[in-house]
């Protein structure tokens, strides 16, 4: 196997793992939840980060071990943000910094998903630093 080559049913596990991290950010995008909160705590996204570390040694040595990076690091850098942002939150003056971190969280979850489901689709790796 080349070290493009991905094995069809890991490329559908990583596009349904996408699907699970769409959900996620959909529901916080149509509810009064912040994208972000619903990112790290709904079920659909815990389950999508529990299927990337399952997964995960599969893709070693294909495109989609880049994928499955991008995911992981996407799900706990927003659990970071949530982290931050709740500490915030606990302070009067650190409220609207809250709001802000939530926000603009949920608009980096949101490109992230679609940016990396679009290079999935379209065959190819994500870019990360290693």
């Amino acid at each position: 196997m080349n070290a493009n080559a991905a094995p069809e049913g890991l490329v559908a596990w990583t596009h349904v793992i996408y699907a699970l991290h769409a959900t996620t950010v959909l529901i916080g995008a149509t509810s009064g939840a912040f994208i972000a909160t619903v990112f790290v705590f709904s079920l659909p996204s815990v389950i999508a980060v529990i299927l990337n570390y399952v997964k995960r040694a599969e893709s070693r040595g294909t495109y989609l071990e880049s994928h499955f990076r991008w995911q992981i690091r996407t799900f706990w850098f927003a659990a970071l943000w949530c982290v931050i942002g709740g500490v915030l939150a606990l302070t009067i003056v650190g409220v609207p910094l809250a709001w802000v971190a939530f926000v603009a969280t949920g608009i980096w979850l949101a490109y992230r998903v679609i940016r990396g489901w679009l290079a999935l689709k379209g065959g190819n790796a994500i870019a990360v630093p290693a």
